[in-house]
């Protein structure tokens, strides 16, 4: 070996200690902190510096080597700490940051901060987000990341930290929808407040939390949604309501005939009971269901029916139609278009919807044999006339035909007038309980249980109620609406309140009983008998 050959070897030799104590030396700087907290200086350290310590500390944690991360700040203990529960508690299986820079420095704090970007993959997905860190030094100008639980997220705060899972405030209430599924009730306009009802007060089925990242409190609790990564879905609440026919409802009720008149309508299937529409329009509220008014000739149904029931008539029974009748010191007369007919029955007279015939009937054939609630008791006994419950918390105004009623209020109770109120969801079940031969309470909620009528209507009053509901259809007051519809029956009224009149018209065909209010309406085929038919035309 040449001499030459031996210098070569021992500059080698050195140039490798060189180089190997360069390499000892950015290895104990990327991994060991000298700074001194002891000696923190009012001078922020300059961009380089900060720079190069956040990259140092985020190499770390992306490493998933929390205390070599943690090392690197001016809190070891509790910056480790809390870098393992982040990972813990997210799931986390990859970390990785960029966008690394410099924001500013204070000579206040002797801080000098550095925005980065964060990505995530915690449990449930990916999670990116952006965050900051401070970078403080010693008088000896060693740096280290000043620790706080924000460095983890923005919005921490002291007692909180990061979990990914079930958001709890993503699990959105109930979602109450059509008899199908398809549609929210709080989307349509007539069913806002009934959605808000039934939400509040009825069990949904099929629903999931969302999954995400949520910042929660000591206790567990959940604080905010910081992402949502797989979206909730709200358990639904199926009604009875019919998506078609409720829109075919919304849209009726703003008929343009109606010139903008308050008006309400229900539509049930008389077979169940189940209420398939509800809407209203105008600035009444929502008088479908707890509208309180007279529901005039309407009533005549029912009045007919104590007359069958309870007097033992039938609908050749005579019942005269003058044109005008005393009763009680009260002077009755008819709509206009009645004419009179001495001679009538009450087929005829319910027909025409001659109010002469059924008040004169009424005292003649009960209220004379002292039976003054025979109306209040009909109407309980065979209609179920009470306190409703349609289900889900939906609140409803019980008719009121007042039994026992005071000198004066017998006469006009016969043709739905006086101190009788009803709401189309009554009247509604009024035609419901001819179609059907039999009570059937109106439900909202499938499951609701039903009220029962404490007696059945007999076989011979529905069949006699559903030959004159026809005849009033096909060729009486109520044709000139559904007179062309097969296999209709129905029942006009127009009732005095105050000043101006209120019409009002139910009808049944093979599925669905409808009722109808219009405020104002000068009589009930030429205002809520386009309502009626509406539906059921979409029926």
């Amino acid at each position: 070996m040449t001499r030459r050959t031996d210098v070569a070897i021992i500059c080698g030799g050195l140039v490798l200690l060189v180089l190997m104590g360069a390499g000892w030396f950015f290895v104990l700087r990327d991994t060991t902190n000298t700074y001194d907290p002891e000696e923190k200086s009012s001078e922020p350290p300059s961009a380089a510096a900060a720079t190069e310590t956040a990259q140092a500390f985020l190499d770390g944690w992306a490493r998933d080597k929390p205390a070599e991360a943690g090392a690197l700040t001016d809190a070891a203990d509790s910056a480790t700490a809390a870098l393992q529960a982040y990972a813990d508690d997210l799931g986390l299986t990859k970390i990785a940051f960029s966008g690394l820079a410099v924001r500013g420095s204070s000579s206040v704090s002797g801080t000098t901060t550095v925005d980065f970007d964060v990505v995530a993959n915690v449990d449930g997905g990916r999670w990116a987000y952006r965050s900051t860190l401070g970078v403080i030094q010693d008088e000896d100008g060693y740096t280290a990341v000043r620790w706080d639980r924000t460095v983890l997220h923005p919005e921490l705060a002291t007692g909180q930290s990061l979990v990914a899972g079930e958001l709890t405030d993503e699990f959105m209430t109930a979602r109450p929808t059509t008899a199908d599924g398809r549609k929210d009730l709080q989307d349509v306009p007539s069913l806002t407040d009934i959605a808000g009802s039934i939400r509040d007060n009825a069990d949904g089925d099929g629903g999931k939390p969302g999954h995400g990242v949520a910042i929660v409190d000591a206790a567990g609790t959940q604080v905010k949604t910081l992402t949502v990564l797989a979206s909730s879905k709200a358990p639904a609440i199926r009604t009875t309501i019919d998506a078609r026919l409720q829109a075919a409802a919304e849209k009726a009720v703003k008929n343009p005939v109606l010139d903008g008149k308050p008006a309400g309508v229900v539509a049930l299937d008389w077979r169940t009971g189940h209420i398939l529409a509800i809407a209203y329009a105008g600035d009444s509220g929502n008088i479908a269901i707890n509208a309180v008014k007279a529901p005039g000739s309407t009533l005549k149904i029912v009045s007919a029916a104590a007359l069958f029931d309870l007097a033992g008539l039938h609908p050749g029974s005579a019942a005269p139609c003058p044109d005008s009748v005393l009763a009680n010191g009260q002077t009755f007369g008819n709509d206009p278009g009645v004419s009179p007919d001495e001679g009538a029955t009450i087929a005829e007279a319910f027909t025409v919807s001659c109010n002469t015939a059924f008040i004169k009937d009424g005292f003649n054939h009960l209220v004379n044999d002292g039976d003054a609630s025979a109306l209040h008791r009909e109407a309980t006994e065979v209609f179920g006339m009470g306190s409703w419950s349609i289900g889900g918390g939906v609140g409803t105004r019980d008719p009121s035909i007042p039994p026992d009623v005071e000198r004066g209020d017998q006469a006009a109770q016969f043709i739905g007038q006086g101190k009788v109120t009803a709401t189309p969801l009554f009247i509604a079940s009024i035609a419901a309980t001819v179609a059907k031969g039999g009570f059937e309470q109106p439900i909202i909620m499938k499951n609701q249980p039903q009220a029962r009528a404490p007696r059945p209507i007999s076989a011979r009053t529905a069949g006699y109620l559903r030959t004159m509901m026809k005849a009033a259809a096909s060729h009486g007051s109520a044709a000139p609406r559904v007179g062309d519809l097969p296999g209709v029956g129905a029942k006009t009224g127009t009732a005095e309140e105050g000043d101006h009149t209120n019409g009002w018209f139910t009808a049944y065909d093979d599925r669905i009983a409808v009722a109808a209010l219009v405020e104002g309406g000068s009589s009930g085929v030429d205002s809520a008998g386009h309502v009626v038919r509406d539906l059921l035309t979409a029926d």
